[in-house]
């Protein structure tokens, strides 16, 4: 008598449901991770067009070179200096506007730190000059 050889089948993998597990998986993670915004500087701008005309004396130029030195009224200041010189003149002068100018090629790290410091010396009036 011959024994008939038994084939075997291999065992299946059901896969009329993973279309919904993907799926399941994909809300999940979709609910559960948190993405973080950038804040950003909170700075209120004019309305378009409104334009006044300020007096030289209430103006305190800020300039940001390419290479992260600052000048104060032309005359050079460490960015961590800025703050104690600001609160200093904000005192003498409560209309007084700080004028911020960046170099084109400023690293933006120098720039933030700029803005941190007139922010620190509760310096309310900081208008951003355009690079030429």
């Amino acid at each position: 008598m011959a024994l008939k050889k038994r084939r075997f089948k291999g065992g299946e993998i059901p896969t009329s449901s993973m279309a919904d597990i993907a799926f399941l998986l994909l809300v999940f993670f979709l609910v559960t991770t948190t993405i973080d915004t950038e804040k950003g500087l909170g700075i209120v701008l004019p309305a378009e067009g409104q334009e006044i005309e300020i007096k030289k004396t209430n103006i305190l130029n800020c300039l940001l070179n390419s290479s992260g030195k600052v000048l104060l009224d032309k005359s050079p200041i460490e960015i961590k200096d800025i703050s104690r010189e600001v609160r200093k003149r904000l005192q003498e002068n409560s209309k007084l506007i700080i004028s911020v100018k960046a170099h084109g090629q400023a690293k933006y790290v120098d720039y933030i730190r700029v803005i941190d410091q007139l922010k620190m010396a509760n310096a309310t009036r900081i208008s951003i000059a355009d690079t030429e």
